[in-house]
């Protein structure tokens, strides 16, 4: 009996301590890949907040403002205001059909309220609004991919607009049926939380290649990542240096790798050619 209990203990110490060290095999690092190459630089006055674009122009935007550019010749075609109080924060927008959808909520209010914006791109026309049940973050982008929508729900730290208790380590990238109604999500890595803080996501669309980028608010970087095959943390894949800080972003869907961003500071929009990401 004695002998058995001896071996049971045996056996318990040698599955914890492998245990133990298979849990401390450390994460090798996502690599840092070629910078961003600059096609194209524009100056718009809407460049503030992210920028949408199709085949034929680029919408740069800003809380209760967006313009519609010639990405040809850089020519304003059409221009769109609201008021401040109905507006007072878009963060993002992404051509989804013949329609702007744009993440908007009440930053840096709180607590946090977001909602769902739709123009015509044709005409920047505001078309309808869809206010969002409470969520746990501030929706500052949103994409359909499929029959589904992703989105970001940011966080922040203390004094840049988050709620108590919630700092940039509660954004999440979330899932929405065609209802936009919560299916899933994910929590960032922490290398990526990282470069938000004290922010947090600012960008996301899918590429091509089935991989979901994104940027911070500040850090002139883009992030690769990928849905994890089980679990409730995304892949960090590789960091490709931009040629623009953090803010929304779109990716060019009339061209191979052509992603536009903006710099707020000096109020461009630039198209830049994103290396080819090979996933590990």
């Amino acid at each position: 009996m004695r002998a058995r209990l001896l071996l049971a203990a045996a056996a318990l110490f040698l599955a914890t301590t492998g245990a133990a060290q298979e849990a401390a095999v450390p994460v090798p690092p996502a690599p840092t890949l070629a910078p961003a190459s600059v096609v194209a630089r524009w100056t718009a006055e809407e460049a503030r907040q992210g920028v949408a674009v199709d085949a034929r122009y680029f919408y740069p935007m800003t809380n209760n403002r967006i313009g519609k550019y010639d990405r040809k010749t850089g020519r304003r075609v059409a221009a769109w205001e609201g008021p401040r109080a109905l507006y007072p924060h878009m963060n993002s927008c992404v051509v989804d059909g013949t329609q702007l959808v744009c993440a908007a909520s009440n930053h840096p209010a709180v607590p946090m309220a977001s909602a769902i914006e739709f123009f015509d791109t044709a005409t920047l026309k505001h078309v309808r609004s869809v206010a969002l049940p409470p969520l746990s973050g501030s929706l500052t982008w949103i994409e359909r991919r499929g029959k589904d929508w992703y989105a970001a729900l940011a966080n922040y730290d203390d004094g840049h607009g988050g709620e108590p208790g919630h700092d940039h380590r509660w954004t999440l990238l979330v899932r929405l049926d065609a209802g936009f109604r919560l299916t899933g999500s994910w929590h960032f890595p922490a290398d990526v939380l990282g470069a938000f803080a004290p922010m947090s996501c600012s960008g996301g669309s899918w590429g091509d290649d089935g991989l979901l980028y994104v940027t911070g608010h500040d850090r002139a970087e883009l992030y690769a990542l990928r849905l994890p095959e089980a679990g409730t943390v995304l892949e960090h894949v590789a960091t490709i240096p931009l040629p623009t800080g953090g803010q929304a972003f779109s990716w060019d869907r009339s061209a191979p790798r052509l992603l536009w961003s903006l710099d707020r500071d000096t109020r461009q929009v630039v198209a830049s050619r994103i290396p080819a990401v090979h996933a590990r």
